[in-house]
């Protein structure tokens, strides 16, 4: 279920970060080209990145050319931002990937980048952060293979910081049905994962949907980016497969995005149309609107499988004009 491809934040590499000080008798330091970095263009609009054609230094420069009005980012939060990251080299910068085109993204509070972290410390939504890491504050020596970033990358990332969530948010509206009879059975308590219990009946051979949390929040689009806590079971071993609520395996997990009507499982993202922000819906999907008749291996997920999947709706962010 989560982003592969454009999923700058799960490739997380540990690194260390230490500053180094020089005395009064030390010469002068070199320019700092990391500070010369620029990046203009409105807020929520795709960023314009000027990078110096010149060697960056090994001097980590943070910057925030826009300073948003809102509520700042409570510690162990993770935030939705629109991401743009460069990957800057001698003289040469490239980028890497851009989310303005797929929306916006989960970024966890831990992300095992220093410089970025640093960057973050403070935040307020609404602010555009400018972050210049040299290796040793970004991916280090190892660099990042499957982002093509060696250990001599210096990166740049422009974060646009739209919203903030608990890594344990979950659904805020009127509790209406615990599913049961010849569905799913559900029960949960507020801020953790919800336990689905399967009926020994055969699953539904279409798509169905049940709503266990009333939300009062806006209605759902297509196009617009979803923040969602979500459970999935497979019907026919009872077992989960896939989770975006924190646990014991995966401490460090954070509400999962992405925009409707792509990047998911189609049942999923049928199921979803028209709900409300701050609901909690079932969804029970055939293998024809889950993974087809491939299934997928690594999940243990067969092609004649039938899924469930229990989702909290937690906000939205449409897309911008």
């Amino acid at each position: 279920m989560r982003r592969k491809a454009a999923s700058l934040l799960i490739l997380f590499v540990a690194c260390a970060a230490a500053l180094v000080g020089c005395g009064s008798s030390a010469p002068a330091a070199a320019p700092n080209t990391n500070a010369q970095v620029k990046v203009t263009g409105s807020f929520g609009q795709a960023a314009n990145v000027t990078i110096p054609k010149a060697d960056p230094s090994g001097k980590l420069a943070i910057s925030t050319p826009i300073k948003g009005t809102g509520a700042t980012v409570a510690s162990g939060n993770a935030i939705l931002a629109e991401i743009t990251l460069y990957k800057w080299s001698k003289k040469t910068s490239t980028l890497i990937d851009s989310t303005y085109a797929e929306g916006p993204q989960m970024v966890p509070s831990d992300l095992g980048l220093t410089g970025l972290s640093e960057a973050l410390k403070g935040a307020t939504i609404g602010s555009r952060i400018v972050a210049v890491l040299p290796p040793k504050y970004g991916y280090g020596s190892g660099g990042n293979s499957e982002l093509e970033i060696t250990g001599s990358d210096t990166l740049v990332w422009v974060l646009d910081v739209l919203q903030q969530y608990s890594p344990t948010a979950s659904a805020t509206g009127t509790h209406v049905s615990d599913g049961g009879g010849k569905l799913p059975t559900v029960t949960a308590k507020t801020g953790q994962e919800p336990v689905v219990t399967i009926p020994k009946n055969s699953p539904p051979t279409s798509l169905s949907v049940t709503t266990l949390v009333k939300g009062s929040g806006p209605v759902v689009a297509t196009g617009d980016t979803l923040v969602t806590q979500y459970v999935g079971v497979i019907w026919r071993t009872g077992k989960v497969f896939s989770a975006s609520w924190p646990s014991s395996s995966e401490p460090t997990s954070v509400p999962f995005s992405f925009q409707l009507g792509s990047g998911v499982v189609t049942g999923f993202s049928e199921g979803l149309k028209n709900v409300r922000v701050g609901s909690r819906v079932m969804i029970v999907i055939p293998p024809s609107l889950g993974y087809g008749k491939s299934g997928e291996s690594s999940a243990g997920i067969k092609g004649t499988d039938t899924l469930v999947f229990v989702v909290d709706v937690l906000g939205l962010q449409s897309p911008t004009t």
